[in-house]
């Protein structure tokens, strides 16, 4: 999976930050330390970490990915990330 999108509230900007849905790399949220839940009502699944959105990107970093672009919309800010594929 060469891309990955993270996403934290501005009001959390110390964490959490959801790093994933059901459907990500365990391999790289096994990395990552993230837990998967699912909030009551919801159908789908999210992984998040405690960490701040900047440690999580130095994380990625390490394993060779690099933010594409990044966003704010409305309270959330989000980045998107991508690896070369070799």
């Amino acid at each position: 999976m060469p891309y990955i999108l993270i996403s934290t509230q501005i009001r959390l900007e110390t964490g959490p930050t959801m790093v994933g849905d059901e459907y990500s790399d365990p391999d790289i949220m096994c990395h990552l330390g993230a837990r998967k839940t699912c909030v009551l009502g919801n159908n789908f699944s999210e992984y998040h970490v405690d960490d701040p959105p900047r440690v999580v990107l130095n994380k990625l970093e390490l394993i060779g990915y690099r933010v594409v672009c990044m966003t704010g919309m409305g309270q959330t800010l989000a980045w998107c990330l991508h690896k070369e594929t070799v």
